[in-house]
């Protein structure tokens, strides 16, 4: 049985680790930030200017190699990150395949070639809502398996730090094994590939991180896992991404080379607002918006089937004719879609033959 190292051992490890700027030891110069401790692990981000990247970089590769070094240790993973957006560490893994975005002189973000992609990963497409509670995990997860029921090798990457909900959508649980280079292996649940914060750290931990640290986190676990082979090539790596306009999205827009996203809304006009903004971002980030869904447009009467308009309906197609965007479609309230996510079985994997799941099917083959 694997051993939690305790937070006392880990800390005293650490301090053996000098700060190059002060000296003092790693915990002692207040450089730990978010240990994560759990059977068999120990991790943290190593937050440090911009400027002094390369000066820790040495450091970050000391420090775990202390953690691996540590009695029932199998697996350490240091992340260093910056206090602001600055160019990767040196350590960062894959190659750069396709332009991303930094600032420009007016403000704007304008393309520039630092985004990567992980390796042998064709396509990457981001589900995306710019408000919270409009079933955009639950689209997600429903959407990679629909990607996978047309024949794709598919993956689906949890890129919330804060909420991560595949884990439970999927029905995929325990630790990640490693590849003998210390990629992650994604776990594998209806024919998709799955990873997510999730599934490293304890379900009732709170992510108390900043947004730097998470940003980084995210771009780092997206580039470290084994997500495919040059013998098995992924044909679409869909993100769920957190909900809103934040730094993790930013970060992600300008590290991965994301090739468009998808953006769910409700249709009540306090979504529909999210909607014109989260457009707009995608816009100035370089990111193409492939179109927009409408989620909860309607509840099937239980005895006519005849559609109850509980949020409205129609709103999310006005609006993307409005602002010039691809209406991909609407789904229904269900209570099968919803019990699906619930117990890790999603509806178009558990239930392919019915009305909702051939309406994930249809949106499928519009985003691919």
């Amino acid at each position: 049985m694997d051993i939690t190292p305790s937070r006392a051992a880990v800390l005293q490890a650490l301090d053996a680790i000098k700060d190059p700027k002060t000296g003092q030891g790693l915990s002692a110069a207040g450089l730990v930030r978010g240990l994560i401790l759990r059977e068999g692990r120990a991790g943290f981000m190593l937050e440090v200017a911009v400027a002094d990247t390369a000066l820790y970089a040495p450091v970050r590769d000391s420090a775990q190699a202390a953690l691996a070094a540590l009695p029932g240790v199998k697996q350490a993973q240091v992340v260093l990150t910056t206090e602001d957006a600055g160019p990767p560490s040196p350590s960062a893994g894959p190659t750069p395949r396709k332009a991303a975005v930094a600032p420009d002189p007016k403000g704007e973000l304008r393309p520039t070639p630092t985004a990567t992609r992980p390796d042998h990963v064709k396509r990457i497409i981001a589900v995306a809502s710019a408000k919270g509670g409009v079933g955009k995990s639950t689209v997600a997860a429903n959407l990679a398996c629909a990607f996978a029921r047309l024949g794709l090798n598919v993956g689906l990457m949890d890129a919330d730090i804060y909420g991560p909900s595949m884990p439970t959508m999927m029905g995929v649980f325990g630790q990640p094994r490693m590849t003998a280079d210390k990629k992650m292996i994604p776990a594998e649940a209806h024919g998709v590939k799955v990873t997510s914060i999730g599934l490293i750290v304890e379900p009732d931990n709170a992510m108390i991180w900043r947004g730097p640290m998470a940003s980084s986190a995210v771009v780092q676990l997206i580039n470290e896992v084994a997500w495919a082979s040059a013998q098995a090539p992924m044909d679409v790596l869909v993100l769920d991404l957190p909900p809103g306009t934040g730094d993790i999205l930013l970060t992600l827009s300008q590290k991965i080379a994301m090739d468009g996203a998808v953006i769910v809304s409700t249709p009540q006009a306090v979504a529909l607002a999210d909607v014109r903004r989260g457009a707009a971002m995608f816009r100035k980030v370089g990111v193409e918006v492939l179109g927009v869904i409408e989620n909860m447009a309607y509840f099937p009467d239980p005895s006519t089937g005849a559609p109850i308009e509980i949020f409205g309906r129609g709103g999310a197609r006005a609006m993307a004719a409005e602002i010039g965007l691809p209406f991909l479609g609407e789904l229904p309230i269900d209570i099968a879609l919803r019990q699906g996510g619930d117990i890790g079985a999603p509806l178009v994997a558990s239930h392919p033959d019915s009305s909702v799941a051939k309406a994930f099917m249809e949106l499928a083959r519009k985003i691919s």
